[in-house]
Formats: structure tokens, C-alpha cells, sequence
């Protein structure tokens, strides 16, 4: 019986103290609410978002600071796009140019009236700078051959540098700008195919700046040989510039960076407008319509498509703000 006794006795001892560890870390999960606010109550989790906040880590005190004052557990990075995906994608964005350009020589004759009509329709407006600035230019030879070189390399230089380098350190937005490109680009091959326009400097009163001036290397005369003749409308050059000042906004951070950034992603398009003009290869409604396409390209991807239920959003959209926040600070 004393045995019993005691074990009964230990027993009880063991409910007591389960208890009151119970309620002691119950009275600490209630002392501690939303962003480490004493009262807070059931609202969940520390650092606010209720049942669907990321978790804290193991052993991080209240407010998301780590034992011993060390910084808050970064989130988990997201995975890079396959690099295999990424040369697909570019290899069927060649492909459909490369359809495209078979399909010149049997509608020559429409490019070339297209593109008349639009340099008609631009000086009813009385904005048609094109040939204005194509002369003066023709005078300019130092100038003639910085902007050829411009034309031919700056679009894939700048473009592809941008890109591998958000698709390296940055995957947090690198799909979203990544299918705003494609998009981009399928639309305007959607224009080649449907409206095929011959650019300036096949009309009459234009110079062919480019092939005139020469450029670097046996790349500019490679450029000029696969080029499709016909596609000047819209200007994917002015596309990819845009482009590439959406993702100079987005990597940039509050403050000086983002006012260098809003300067180059202004300068850069309106320098491309210009080369590509000055150069005779595209009009001014193509400049309007290429920056269109990238903007159109944007709405899509990033607004239409994750405001449209089952759009990405949720959980997976916090934790991938989440993650943006912590790599780009």
C-alpha cells in the first residue's frame, strides 16, 4: 500500500507540474501577438499574417529575432528556371523568326505599301522625323559609326547581360520579366506575320546608315544577311529597351540607385528611338508600337493574369514577396 501510495502520489506531482508548464507557456503564446505587440491574444503567429504567415523558425525569440540577437532566418530562396527551359525558349522564339523571314520575298510588295502608307500617315500628323533625322545623321560619320554599332549589338548585349543576371542572383523576379519578354516578342511576330512593313531605308530619300557606315566585325555584316527585311513595324529593338528599364527599376533599391535607375531606363529607350530612326530603320509609329508591345506584354503577365482566379497569389505570392524583400535589401 505504500508502494501504491507513492507511485499515486508521484503521479500526481508529475499532472501538477504538466499543468502548470501548460499554462505558463500558454500565458507567453498570449503575452506576445501580431509583430511582438504584448496582448495580441489568438492572433496567431509572431510577426502578424495569422494561420498563413510563414512559420517562425525553431528557437527564434518573439518579433522574429533569433536567440542571442542574431537576424531573423531569411526565407527560402526560390529555385532558378532550368537553364535547358531558358535556351527552348530561345530557340523557338528563333525559330518562328526565322519562318517569318522565308516568308518575305512573297510579300514584298505588300511591305512596301505598307510602309508608304505609314509615312504618309505620319506627315498628315506632321510627325515624321525619320527623314530629317536620317540626313542629318549621313553627315555625322564618327557619329554615323557609333550608332550603327549601337543598333546591331546594344539590344542583344544589354537584353541577354540583364537577363542572365536576374536568372542568376535574382529568381524571385526573374519569371514574371522573363514572360514579359516572350510575350513581347510573340506579339510582335503575330504583327510581322499579319502587317509586314518595309522599313525607311528602303523607300526613296533614305540611306541605309547601317550597311552604309559599316559596323564591328563580321558580326554587323551576319546581323544585316539574317535580318528579316520586313519587319520593321513594331520595333522589337524599342520593346527590349523598355524592357531592360523595367528590370533596371526593379533590381534597384530605394535612393540613389533608384534615381539612377529611373535615368537610365529613360535614357536608353529614347536613345534606341532615336538610333533607330536616325538609321532608317523604323518609323515612329513602330517606336510607339514596340514600346505598346512590351507594355501590353506586362498587363498581361503580371496583372491580368494573377488578378483572374486561380492567378498566382496566396501564400506562394507572400513568400515570394517575402523573398524579393530580404535578396534585393
Amino acid at each position: 500500500m505504500a508502494v501504491v501510495d507513492q507511485q499515486g502520489s508521484a503521479g500526481g506531482e508529475d499532472a501538477v507540474r504538466s499543468r502548470l508548464q501548460g499554462a505558463g507557456a500558454g500565458s507567453e503564446r498570449a503575452a506576445v501577438g501580431p509583430a511582438g505587440v504584448p496582448g495580441g491574444g489568438s492572433e496567431g503567429c509572431v510577426g502578424g499574417g495569422g494561420g498563413d504567415g510563414p512559420a517562425e523558425p525553431s528557437g527564434a525569440e518573439p518579433g522574429g529575432a533569433a536567440p542571442g540577437g542574431a537576424a531573423p532566418a531569411r526565407p527560402k530562396a526560390l529555385r532558378r528556371s532550368p537553364i535547358l527551359l531558358e535556351l527552348a525558349a530561345i530557340a523557338f522564339l528563333g525559330w518562328i523568326y526565322d519562318w517569318l523571314q522565308d516568308l518575305a520575298p512573297l510579300r514584298e510588295a505588300t511591305a512596301f505599301r505598307n510602309g508608304r502608307d505609314i509615312l504618309d500617315f505620319e506627315r498628315q500628323l506632321s510627325l515624321a522625323p525619320e527623314q530629317a533625322l536620317n540626313r542629318w545623321l549621313v553627315h555625322h560619320n564618327t557619329l554615323a559609326y557609333i550608332s550603327s554599332d549601337f543598333y546591331d549589338n546594344a539590344i542583344f548585349a544589354f537584353t541577354f547581360a540583364l537577363a542572365a543576371w536576374i536568372w542568376w542572383r535574382r529568381p524571385d523576379i526573374y519569371r514574371p520579366l522573363r514572360n514579359d519578354l516572350v510575350l513581347a516578342n510573340l506579339i510582335g511576330f503575330a504583327v510581322f506575320w499579319a502587317f509586314p512593313v518595309a522599313p525607311p531605308r528602303m523607300l526613296k530619300g533614305f540611306v541605309d546608315v547601317v550597311e552604309k557606315t559599316g559596323g564591328l566585325g563580321s558580326w554587323h555584316n551576319m546581323l544585316i544577311s539574317h535580318a528579316d527585311q520586313l519587319a520593321a513595324m513594331p520595333s522589337m529593338h524599342l520593346a527590349w529597351a523598355v524592357w531592360c528599364s523595367l528590370v533596371l527599376w526593379r533590381l534597384a533599391s530605394p535612393g540613389l540607385w533608384r534615381a539612377a535607375a529611373l535615368v537610365a531606363g529613360v535614357a536608353y529607350p529614347l536613345a534606341t528611338a532615336w538610333v533607330v530612326m536616325a538609321t532608317a530603320n523604323h518609323y515612329l509609329a513602330d517606336v510607339v508600337a514596340g514600346t505598346l508591345c512590351l507594355v501590353v506584354s506586362v498587363l498581361v503577365v503580371e496583372v491580368a493574369i494573377p488578378a483572374r482566379p486561380g492567378g498566382r497569389g496566396g501564400r506562394r505570392g507572400r513568400h515570394r514577396q517575402e523573398a524579393s524583400a530580404v535578396l534585393a535589401g
